[in-house]
């Protein structure tokens, strides 16, 4: 396993929650908004463009949080609002650790390419635990 991280969901807030912990942490911010990511997603209206689709908050090279607010309409309740993630380092390691969580659980998202992973998949595990997994990108060079 490269990382895990906790990530956090917003309701319309998240540039505001993030901003504000940059501050606490001394850290760096990445923000993309709705309007920013590559592809042509149905959400992306003009009411929904500022939201933030992703998120991080890092110091040096630790990934202290990442965060995104939630596609508009869909429902949010504090106190559930977020994930941990999970970045592993091999398509087997990913695999493996997908199915054993996914056990009696719901999986969300199956495992499959985005623009940003070669594979990412969500699930909720049968103690109610939200988990996302990313596979890291290969090295560029």
């Amino acid at each position: 396993m490269k990382e895990v991280v906790t990530f956090l969901s917003f309701d319309g807030n998240c540039r505001e929650a993030m901003e504000f912990y940059k501050k606490c942490f001394d850290a760096g911010l990445f923000l993309m908004p709705n309007s920013e990511a590559p592809g042509d997603f149905p959400w992306v209206t003009e009411q929904t463009k500022d939201r933030i689709m992703h998120s991080s908050l890092t110091k040096g090279s630790l990934t202290i949080l990442m965060a995104a607010d939630t596609v508009h309409g869909t429902p949010f309740q504090p106190g559930n609002n977020f994930s941990v993630t999970i970045t592993c380092e091999s398509q087997q390691e990913i695999d493996a650790i997908f199915a054993a969580l996914s056990e009696n659980g719901q999986i969300t998202m199956p495992l499959q390419q985005t623009f940003w992973s070669p594979r990412f998949g969500m699930l909720t595990d049968r103690f109610g635990i939200k988990w996302m997994l990313n596979l890291a990108q290969p090295p560029q060079g």
